[in-house]
């Protein structure tokens, strides 16, 4: 037989082959979307809208939104220049005042400076205490010990410590100006736009400067991270090099933790230009409050005043759908 043939004949059992493979799939496919209980959209009853079969996506949960149920409003009884007071889980801010205006925020600045810190580092990292800062607050390092970046960390948080802050900041790569230029990109990536920073402690600087609105944000970024929280709340803790050749008893500055019911931190600060500030976390009934007061004349008594405002006026709702 000649090869053509037998090429055309091949072909011809190969193309009824597949033409009777395509009309069973054909005819498959035809039963499985005409029969009842396979294709759900003949099982509509007349008249009723093919939307009544749509599968529901779920709808994400609605935090309680705190509501001014009296009406009263913090008054000069707050001497508070800037303040802003916030509900963590719906994000309303129950209260402010020149909340978009620049501060000095003074050692608040250290709850940025964590959080670069915590971006690089690991907490069991091993630092050396090059140059001594001193000047203010001080967890009293010793020049040359060798401690790890977590007690750096209780340091600057709990005894709000410059020296502590600095030494973060110097074994930084690049040292103190790389640190800084970082903690002003984190700002940037925080939304932190009316904000600026010219070194990690919070000494006064012209261009070193903060909104209590941008404030409120920081802190509740430093919320979600494990480490700050747990810090922040600690009353006092004793940490040492190392070598255990140092020890340092570091006592929380913020004279209202465990004397005002569930306040959980988190940062204090003071200089002569900025005047005193507080940025507080309470707790009350499952609501968590950031409270911001800066250039107070007396921090511990305006914030406990707007706590007490917040939890006497406010009643927690779910909006209606």
């Amino acid at each position: 037989m000649p090869k053509e043939k037998i090429v055309n004949q091949h072909s011809h059992q190969w193309i009824g082959g597949a033409w009777h493979k395509i009309l069973y799939l054909v005819i498959l496919a035809g039963f499985f979307l005409w029969y009842p209980g396979q294709n759900r959209l003949l099982m509509i009853a007349p008249g009723t809208s093919s939307n009544a079969f749509t599968i529901p996506l779920p709808l994400p949960s609605i935090a309680p939104y705190p509501i001014n149920v009296t009406g009263v409003r913090p008054g000069d009884e707050v001497t508070a220049g800037g303040v802003v007071i916030e509900d963590v889980n719906s994000g309303v801010v129950l209260f402010q005042r020149n909340s978009y205006e620049s501060f000095s925020p003074a050692s608040t600045t250290k709850i940025l400076t964590a959080l670069v810190t915590l971006d690089t580092f690991s907490l069991d990292d091993v630092m050396t205490v090059k140059t001594l800062q001193n000047n203010g607050a001080s967890m009293k390092l010793v020049p040359g010990e060798r401690i790890t970046v977590e007690n750096l960390l209780y340091g600057a948080l709990i005894q709000s410590g410059n020296d502590a802050a600095w030494a973060l900041a110097e074994n930084y790569p690049g040292g103190v100006e790389a640190f800084v230029v970082a903690m002003n990109e984190k700002a940037k990536d925080l939304h932190l736009t009316q904000s600026h920073f010219t070194n990690p402690v919070g000494f006064d600087d012209p261009t070193h400067k903060m909104t209590p609105m941008d404030l409120a944000r920081l802190a509740g970024v430093a919320l979600s991270n494990k480490t700050i929280v747990k810090m922040v709340a600690i009353p006092q803790i004793t940490i040492s090099d190392v070598t255990h050749t140092y020890f340092h008893n570091l006592t929380n500055v913020n004279a209202l933790l465990g004397k005002i019911p569930g306040v959980g931190g988190i940062k204090t600060g003071w200089t002569e230009e900025a005047g005193e500030n507080l940025v507080t976390l309470v707790e009350r009934g499952g609501h968590r409050v950031i409270i911001v007061v800066l250039k107070s004349k007396d921090r511990f008594i305006d914030t406990t005043k707007l706590i007490d405002w917040v939890f006497t006026n406010h009643r927690w709702e779910v909006p209606a759908p």
